[in-house]
């Protein structure tokens, strides 16, 4: 039984673009036998890991697209559903058990068997984390067990339609037992990928060599280093000098630069990411619904869009973009209104007693421009900010706890499941792991509980989409803008495929040509 998206899904989500380079006619076993054999390449990531490599946390995606680790199932951005990996097949045998067949023939790089033991002590590591993974924790995973050397099986404390999607994410990558020997988590030699981690420095990057005895196929490549680069404008003049050859999450400001040079190619790729600003619910003034409305109207997103983001984005018209099948289809774009700001201001008895604080998180080069222009727009309608800009890693406790008043950034809705259901459970229920806004309503909780246990698809989009109204109406965050997903690589790599989710980047098939 395997779940897919709609087609149309699948097109606003998948726009790959492949570069094809020097081809590679590799011989059965063995390394790749032609001059790019030898090549290695940069990618410049835009976060490091902050959690010593534990699964649970976003250590996972840097394993994923570094080419090491991977999961049961794997989200194929150009098909738009879920298809094989470590697992070739899987079935839901009760309302509450999903039997999952391991694939033959698979060993971690430590020469270790992939068997169903192992598979098992990974997912509980995840699963039995102090802090577990959005789309892998108790409250949607109650047991994982192996029936024999090759199944597993995955109960839930309800019925759960998506558990392959929960399977596909990098948060549920598969280690060899030896990974949970010490009291860190250790993926150097451990993995199942076509790349092996073999060294980092810390905060700064990671390296990897050719997997030789990888299950899926020749390597292309001999190895990777994947930088950890934070800044954006860094990231962008790298690839445009040769520095790196692949670079994430280009900033717009960059792109003129880009795509006049004539040995990289800007690969774009329509995303469901929207740049948000956050409000603390939990505290004042942003307790009061009329503050939070009264933030919306006084911001400008068509003049935010066509300067900031050169137009490069579209004015959000609420948490999903409108080619999404979820979206609310009648939902206008919220234009702004200095008076309507001004009297919801005066209705909720708002005063100018401190001035409040937005945190620009540097990732996003874009995000001080965008606060700058927010600072202005709430300064017209007598709200006074502050700006910081601060790295995500340093502010999320903060967030979390919610010790802060408004904080820009942005969440790719489908980057822990490719599936709504992850993000409108982490991010907006009363005990979502990821509630920045810190948001809790009893309705919208029952709303998405419901959706979460409902097997037909149009069904649950319908529920997604009254779930994103309360939030809407509730004027939770302001959804700024949809994004591309906007990534740049040199010409001379080859059999290079952008996925918007950014999960996987270096594969067996990436080459590069050159002696």
């Amino acid at each position: 039984m395997r779940a897919s998206f709609p087609s149309t899904l699948a097109l606003g989500l998948a726009a790959l673009v492949a570069l094809t380079g020097c081809g590679f006619n590799a011989p059965e076993g063995g390394a790749p036998t032609t001059a790019g054999a030898n090549q290695r390449i940069v990618v410049d990531n835009f976060r490091a890991p902050v959690a010593d490599w534990a699964l649970e946390s976003d250590a996972a995606y840097i394993l994923s697209l570094s080419g090491c680790l991977e999961t049961l199932t794997r989200y194929d951005e150009s098909e738009g559903k879920v298809v094989s990996s470590l697992a070739t097949e899987w079935k839901q045998v009760s309302d509450l058990e999903w039997e999952f067949t391991l694939r033959d023939g698979v060993r971690f790089q430590d020469g270790t068997p992939l068997t169903a033991d192992a598979v098992v002590t990974s997912l509980r590591h995840v699963l039995d984390a102090d802090v577990p993974a959005r789309a892998f924790n108790p409250t949607v995973v109650s047991d994982v067990e192996a029936t024999d050397a090759r199944t597993v099986r995955i109960t839930t404390p309800s019925a759960s339609p998506l558990v392959p999607y929960r399977l596909a994410s990098v948060n549920t990558g598969i280690l060899s037992p030896s990974a949970f020997a010490g009291k860190t988590v250790d993926p150097f030699g451990t993995c199942t990928g076509p790349f092996v981690a073999v060294s980092e420095k810390p905060k700064q990057s990671v390296t990897l060599d050719r997997n030789a005895d990888y299950w899926g196929g020749e390597v292309q490549l001999a190895g990777a280093e994947v930088r950890f680069i934070t800044d954006g404008a860094t990231r962008a003049t790298q690839v445009q000098t040769g520095e790196a050859d692949i670079s994430l999450s280009v900033p717009v400001s960059s792109l003129s630069a880009l795509e006049a040079a004539t040995d990289v190619e800007v690969l774009k790729a329509d995303s469901p990411r929207t740049a948000t600003l956050y409000m603390n619910n939990g505290r004042a003034p942003f307790d009061d619904v009329d503050v939070r409305k009264a933030v919306g109207a006084a911001i400008d997103l068509n003049a935010l869009a066509s300067s900031v983001y050169e137009g490069a984005a579209l004015p959000a018209n609420g948490p999903f973009a409108p080619s999404e099948p979820w979206a609310a289809d009648d939902a206008p774009t919220p234009v702004q209104d200095v008076a309507v700001a001004r009297e919801l201001l005066s209705k909720a008895g708002y005063t100018a007693d401190r001035p409040l604080e937005i945190i620009a998180i540097v990732e996003r080069a874009e995000f001080a421009d965008v606060a700058t222009v927010i600072q202005e727009n709430l300064k017209a309608v007598g709200v006074p900010v502050e700006i910081r800009t601060a790295e995500y890693a340093a502010v999320e406790p903060d967030l979390l706890a919610g010790d802060y008043d408004m904080v820009l950034s942005q969440r790719n809705r489908l980057i822990d499941i490719a599936d709504p259901i992850g993000f409108l459970s982490a991010d907006y229920t009363c005990d979502g792991g990821y509630n920045l806004s810190h948001f809790c309503d009893e309705d919208y909780d029952k709303l998405v509980a419901q959706a979460s246990e409902t097997a037909d698809a149009q069904e649950r989009y319908r529920l997604y989409g009254e779930a994103g109204k309360i939030l809407q109406e509730q004027a939770v965050n302001v959804w700024l803008v949809n994004e591309q997903a906007i990534d740049a690589a040199r010409t001379a790599v080859g059999n290079h495929t952008q996925d918007p989710l950014s999960r996987y980047v270096v594969r067996a098939e990436t080459s590069k040509s050159g002696s």
